[in-house]
């Protein structure tokens, strides 16, 4: 009888063993590749945005005063970053609206106009604040204005370099792969004139874009 206890308790140990030594070598076997590594640095963002760009005035080639003015509108803004280190990061960014660029009584009912943002810029993040995680970031590109078939009065596209800064805060929510981003965001360019020199008047302008969004972290 007592050796069959023996036998038994010895059995158990055994089994236990063996049990501990697979799980080690199964968590030895899926270490962290350089690939998992690099994607876990990659975020993609869709962020919805309000966009309201200045009004500006001058003289043209006529000589004659002109007030430019885009209505108010909301669009998208896509964001794909690489976040090396917390103050080292990289993104990009493809924006798209579609507003209404009035010019005095030039263009009668203004001319409807998609805008579309093409920037690459720098992002840097500071410790969290609250649970809260900072972040800002500059950068520069161009965007390309293309005023409609049907309201875009016959004006040709055009492009215009653009530069930008943003600040906001982000958090994970529901796991680490899944998170919201609140942020403000101001571009700066010169006001399209669509190459028409009686909407030429050679001034710059900017548009803020305030935002809230999701982002998906790989």
């Amino acid at each position: 009888m007592l050796n069959v206890s023996r036998l038994s308790v010895s059995s158990v140990f055994l089994c236990l063993s063996m049990c501990i030594a697979g799980s080690t070598a199964r968590g030895q076997a899926t270490p962290v590749t350089t690939l998992d590594r690099q994607l876990s640095r990659i975020d993609l963002a869709v962020t919805g945005v309000g966009q309201f760009t200045g009004d500006v005035s001058g003289t043209n080639y006529l000589g004659k005063s002109l007030t430019q003015k885009a209505s108010s509108t909301l669009g998208a803004l896509v964001t794909l970053r690489y976040i090396k280190s917390p103050l080292v990061g990289f993104e990009g960014n493809y924006g798209y609206a579609r507003y209404t660029e009035n010019f005095s009584s030039y263009v009668f009912g203004g001319a409807q106009t998609k805008a579309t943002e093409y920037t690459l810029g720098y992002v840097a993040h500071t410790p969290a604040i609250f649970g809260l995680h900072p972040f800002a970031s500059v950068g520069a590109g161009s965007i390309a204005f293309r005023p409609t078939p049907g309201g875009g009065q016959g004006l040709p596209e055009q492009a215009r370099a653009a530069y930008y800064y943003s600040a906001g805060v982000e958090n994970t929510v529901f796991s680490n792969h899944f998170g919201l981003r609140a942020q403000i965001r101001q571009v700066f360019f010169k006001a399209p004139d669509f190459g028409q020199n009686y909407l030429t008047i050679n001034k710059s302008t900017s548009t803020f874009e305030p935002g809230v969004g999701i982002f998906l972290r790989f």
